[in-house]
């Protein structure tokens, strides 16, 4: 597998960000203000991650998506190792990520790779998301923002 950012005139895969996200007008923002990595496996891109600058020494993760067929294959810590490894290099002091309240697996893999809850914005999901979102029989109600100090 190899992990490269997307070229300028690369069609992003809006395929699987949509997995991660299901609102086109978010993905489009992060896709204009941020810079897209993908994961290639046999000419196939089966992952992605969009990495922004939050604010001076801070970025983050704003979406991250496996395709459904490779899910399991440890392919999401590994997108998250190379987003920490990057942003270490890059001079950043601190990375966040957020996710729903209901994305009980990625919620546990971003605390093993060492992200660390910061936080609890409620009502996130109901007030920017026209559509009810559910994953594991819950309402995705609340963002659970996660960061990491990248100091050393």
């Amino acid at each position: 597998m190899n992990i490269r950012k997307l070229g300028h005139s690369e069609p992003p895969p809006l395929n699987l960000l949509l997995l991660a996200d299901p609102s086109i007008v978010f993905i489009k923002d992060y896709l204009n203000r941020g810079d897209t990595y993908i994961a290639e496996l046999n000419g196939e891109i089966i992952a992605a991650y969009i990495l922004l600058a939050a604010r001076p020494g801070t970025c983050e993760i704003v979406n991250i998506a496996v395709s459904e067929k490779h899910q399991g294959a440890g392919i999401g810590r590994k997108l998250l190792q190379h987003a920490i490894k990057l942003a270490f290099q890059n001079g950043n002091k601190t990375l966040e990520i957020g996710t729903g309240n209901s994305s009980i697996g990625q919620l546990a893999l971003y605390q093993k790779c060492g992200f660390r809850i910061t936080g609890v914005d409620k009502d996130f999901f109901v007030r920017h998301y026209k559509e009810d979102i559910f994953e594991n029989e819950i309402q995705c109600r609340d963002m659970i923002r996660l960061s990491m100090d990248l100091e050393r």
